[in-house]
């Protein structure tokens, strides 16, 4: 016959309270504890004979077996948080449920005599506990075949050698006892099963139990701490909000603890005049002031206050204020490019480029100039130096270092020195002696032109090169290499019958400057005596043909003569006139006349002539060369060129066109004017004793007409007499006015006018001058004796 199982129930509710089980003759297995099951009592047990459904029985009736449903069974859900590692569910197969079930009756190890078939409820705190793991109760019987119901599945703990691979126990069937009994009454004293067992009093875990991890000493503490930590940090924020954090500290300034207006005015207070304060900086060995107000530089105290109230939410940033500063810098506003022009006037101080060792000559004496390293300011570095040290709020008179970046020299000290003593010493000691290769004609080159000549240049290696100028040497010789070769003719411009023409150079032979500088070079460095033979060579002249061709000079382009009546004046102007003839004016260079004739001295033959000094007339040595400006403005005016400065006389003087005249006085007074056009001027004069003819040469670009004015605002002379002392010249006067001076510009091909230039001018009026005689000195009245002398 098949094992009956017990009917199954509905789980209980949690709330229901764990009751003792009627006796049905059943045994309830309790599965909340973890301890071993209390021993059957054999007083109590009810033999198997006489309790239905007892084992041996082969027709165990299912209504024996049935618990009563209306009794409520000792159950407890565990809740689903609760379960861990410690408590997991596992399958009913996995091993025995709660304590070891005895053998059946006969079996090894089982008791010797069975005890009665009887049935008895557990206790209701013997075999449930506060948080049992199952959820039902489970009910077997001592019926022959009855099998162990397990509906979920249930906490097991696995006792000592009880494996989970462990044979199958015996079946039902195969037993020859029952299960023992549970006793009736309630079970023996003793520890409680878990150690969370609802309650008052304390607990203690069974034996071979662990505690939850939870509730593990490694575990609580930390969290604990944590805990506290939390707290303590929420109330230090809550406590310092709105304020500064405590040792808060801007630019050396303590601000912590202060509110927001406490702190604005300590900054007003103390940093703020150290930021706007002119500072020292100092860059290498230059020191100069700096002025952050100029630069627009200042402390921004609202930001600078909002940066310090911020307060920070890193745990262990503010764990750090309790034993250390917290530092904020302070926020600044300015303009860079303030700041910067300051910083390029510094460096306009600082900047230098590298000076190489060298050597000086100072006629024939020579010395070695001592190196100087270059040095450039460093402009975002000083940037950066400034503005870290006005956040520093440092003492306005701590100078502030500005970094300068330095450049090395290529040639130091000890080259110089080495091309000192082993060149130029001997180079100045004796002159060098250069002969013709016929020895016909023999030249010294004296050591005065030999220092002249020197020149030194820096070599990326470090080396100090020397060498010989050909020019500056040929300069220094004058006329010394004349005597070798054949002199050279520069072209020059002829003018024959109104026309002009150039004249060609001649070429000559000489010696090669370049050749004779390398030759010099070479025996410089050897004692004395040191001859060279010089190489003669082709010379060209210094203006050739093709140069003069080039200058476009084939045609008149304007002229104009003047008279003049005194021979003293004459003579001035003849003078003058031979120093401006022949001058070649380039496309863009500007005419000076005082430039070209130099003082005008009796050294230059120049004599006294008449003057206008003070706005009357006098003599002077010179006089008379406005003659040649008056003429020299007219060629330049009909050929339409360009009037740089020019100034007219005091008052008319009628021997010149009014409004087209000029005067000069050396060092005062000048006449410009500029070749403003594409080819070359050449300037002719042509004096006779009444008068002075320019004519100037080029290219014709113009033809000019001029056109004056009426004289306009007349002035009368005003009459002036003066003592006849020798001193005094009459003068008859003339009327002042005014005038305007028209040029206009004719295209010369067409005809066609292009454009017009006025000139106005402004005469004063010549006073009339009047020399009126000395009188005698009065003599002493007629009739008077004079008085005789004391004594007398």
């Amino acid at each position: 016959m098949p094992p009956q199982t017990a009917p199954q129930h509905d789980q209980p509710s949690l709330a229901e309270p764990a009751v003792a089980q009627p006796d049905d003759g059943t045994a309830r297995i309790g599965t909340g504890g973890t301890g071993p099951a209390a021993a059957p009592d054999p007083a109590t047990t009810p033999d198997p004979a006489t309790t239905p459904g007892a084992a041996g029985s082969d027709a165990a009736t299912p209504d024996a077996a049935a618990p009563d449903p209306a009794t409520p069974r000792a159950a407890a859900v565990p809740d689903p948080g609760e379960l861990s590692d410690e408590t997991r569910p596992v399958p009913r197969d996995r091993g025995p449920l709660g304590p070891a079930v005895p053998a059946p009756v006969g079996a090894p190890g089982a008791p010797a005599t069975p005890g009665p078939a009887r049935t008895a409820a557990a206790p209701a705190d013997a075999g449930v506990t506060g948080t049992a793991t199952d959820t039902t109760t489970h009910t077997a019987t001592d019926t022959a075949g009855a099998g162990v119901e397990d509906r979920v599945t249930q906490d097991i703990r696995l006792t000592p050698g009880d494996a989970p691979d462990a044979p199958a126990r015996p079946g039902a069937d195969d037993r020859t006892g029952v299960l023992p009994a549970v006793p009736a009454g309630p079970a023996p004293a003793g520890p409680p099963t878990r150690d969370d067992t609802p309650g008052d009093g304390p607990h203690t875990r069974a034996p071979g139990t662990r505690r939850r991890w939870w509730r593990r000493p490694a575990v609580v503490a930390p969290v604990a701490a944590a805990g506290v930590l939390a707290a303590a940090y929420g109330v230090d924020l809550a406590a310092t909000r709105g304020d500064v954090l405590r040792n808060t500290v801007v630019a050396g300034i303590d601000l912590g603890g202060l509110s927001p207006a406490a702190a604005a005015q300590r900054l007003e207070t103390e940093l703020a005049p150290r930021v706007v304060a002119d500072h020292v900086v100092v860059a290498d060995d230059v020191q100069a002031t700096l002025s952050p107000a100029t630069a627009g530089i200042t402390l921004d105290v609202p930001g600078t206050v909002a940066a310090a109230t911020e307060q920070p939410l890193a745990p262990w940033t503010r764990l750090a204020t309790l034993v250390g500063e917290r530092t904020v810098p302070p926020v600044m506003t300015g303009e860079d490019t303030a700041l910067a022009a300051q910083i390029d006037g510094i460096a306009e101080q600082v900047d230098r480029a590298p000076v190489d060792a060298t050597i000086a000559l100072a006629g024939t004496s020579a010395s070695v100039v001592q190196p100087v390293p270059g040095r450039t300011l460093d402009r975002t570095g000083a940037a950066d130096a400034v503005t870290a040290a006005l956040a520093s709020g440092g003492d306005p008179d701590t100078p502030i270092e500005l970094p300068v970046e330095v450049t090395e020299v290529s040639v130091d000290a000890a080259e110089a020195q080495r091309v000192l003593d082993g060149t130029v010493t001997p180079a100045l000691a004796a002159p060098v002696t250069v002969s013709g290769r016929d020895g016909a004609a023999s030249v010294e080159v004296p050591p005065a032109a030999i220092a002249a000549a020197l020149t030194f240049t820096p070599q990326e290696d470090g080396r100090l090169a020397v060498a010989v100028d050909p020019a500056a040497l040929e300069e220094a010789m004058g006329d010394g290499f004349a005597e070798f070769g054949t002199p050279t003719e520069d072209a020059r411009f002829e003018v024959s019958g109104g026309s002009v023409s150039v004249v060609p150079s001649v070429d000559g032979t000489g010696v090669d400057p370049a050749a004779l500088a390398g030759q010099l070079l070479a025996v410089l460095p050897q004692p004395a005596p040191r001859a060279v033979t010089a190489e003669l060579g082709p010379v060209e002249a210094d203006f050739t043909t093709a140069e003069a061709q080039a200058l476009g000079i084939r045609e008149e382009i304007s002229t104009f003569t003047t008279n003049f009546t005194s021979a003293a004046s004459g003579t001035n102007i003849r003078v003058a006139a031979a120093e401006v003839d022949g001058t070649i004016v380039r496309p863009g260079e500007t005419f000076s006349l005082n430039d070209l004739t130099g003082p005008r001295t009796a050294a230059q033959g120049y004599v006294e002539a008449g003057v206008i000094q003070n706005g009357e007339f006098a003599t002077a040595v010179g006089g008379g060369v406005s003659q040649v400006a008056t003429t020299l403005f007219n060629a330049v005016f009909f050929a339409g060129l360009e009037d740089v400065y020019h100034k007219p006389h005091s008052f008319y003087i009628s021997r010149y066109p009014a409004g087209r005249e000029a005067t000069v006085y050396y060092d005062t007074i000048d006449l410009q004017w500029r070749n403003d056009s594409d080819a070359g001027v050449y300037v002719d004069t042509a004096w006779t004793p009444g008068s002075l003819t320019v004519t100037f040469y080029g290219t014709k670009r113009w033809d000019v007409e001029s056109i004056s004015s009426e004289r306009y605002n007349l002035r009368q002379p005003v009459v002036q007499e003066k003592p006849d002392d020798g001193t005094c010249s009459p003068q008859g006067g003339s009327t002042g006015f005014d005038i305007t001076v028209t040029r206009v510009f004719h295209d010369p091909v067409s005809g066609a006018e292009v454009r017009r230039e006025d000139f106005r001018t402004r005469y004063a009026a010549e006073p009339v001058v009047r020399c009126v005689p000395v009188a005698a000195p009065a003599g002493p009245p007629p009739g008077v004796v004079p008085a005789p002398a004391p004594g007398g």
